[in-house]
């Protein structure tokens, strides 16, 4: 069964990848397209707190490693405002 395992974990991190590039793409895309009446972004605190708790579960089983999971707790919390940038 590892090769299941093997295969979700992979899974899991071409997910984290292309969520990672959604991001970056929807940042770029509301940069160029600021005619927005709110000078800041709506964030999706629910769905970023939903996708934090998701990726901590995964990194508890033992599903993404310590790097990866840093990474995508940094990008989370960067996009709570929690921490910034220069933080990670």
């Amino acid at each position: 069964m590892a090769r299941g395992r093997e295969g979700a974990a992979k899974r899991a991190r071409e997910r984290v990848r292309k969520d990672k590039q959604d991001a970056k793409r929807a940042r770029r895309h509301g940069s160029r397209n600021d005619d927005s009446s709110d000078d800041a972004p709506q964030i999706d605190e629910s769905g970023l707190m939903e996708e934090f708790r998701m990726i901590s579960e995964r990194h508890a089983a033992g599903h993404i490693d310590d790097d990866a999971y840093q990474a995508e707790r940094h990008r989370i919390f960067v996009e709570l405002g929690i921490e910034t940038d220069e933080d990670g």
